[in-house]
């Protein structure tokens, strides 16, 4: 005699508790993982007394570290290629504008060549990024980056 029924098939559904669980926790561990990978440049920036700028997207980024290194965005990219690289980028691209960083200590001579490079490579809007100006007697900076 049988339990359940007397009847002898094999279960055919899949029991997907043990998968969400484990895809859960491997969400989690994403999630508190990823703000740590993030990388950048690091660059000491020339301060202005400038208004930042409003942008509602993720624009490209040139930027000159202290050694004279070039990276858009977070790549390094050697000098000779800039231009071929930012050509390619921007090549379906309607809005042409990129924001170019430069460390305060690069010589003058490397950051107008890199600018020239990035006007080369067609790009319309050029938009400096600068750190506010600190003002020593108020206390206080000036504004947000920008």
């Amino acid at each position: 005699m049988a339990i359940g029924g007397g009847s002898d098939r094999l279960m055919s559904d899949i029991n997907v508790t043990p998968f969400v669980d484990v895809m859960l926790v491997l969400l989690i561990i994403f999630m508190v993982t990823a703000p740590m990978m993030v990388q950048g440049v690091d660059v000491a920036l020339p301060e202005v007394t400038a208004k930042p700028m409003v942008t509602e997207k993720e624009n490209l980024t040139v930027t000159i570290d202290r050694e004279a290194n070039v990276y858009i965005n977070d790549f390094q990219v050697r000098m000779d290629f800039l231009k071929e690289k930012l050509e390619k980028i921007l090549a379906g691209k309607t809005d042409r504008e990129v924001f170019f960083r430069a460390d305060k200590d690069v010589a003058y001579g490397v950051v107008v060549s890199v600018m020239a490079e990035i006007k080369a490579a067609g790009v319309d809007r050029l938009g400096m990024v600068t750190d506010p100006f600190d003002d020593p007697t108020s206390g206080k900076r000036s504004g947000k980056k920008g």
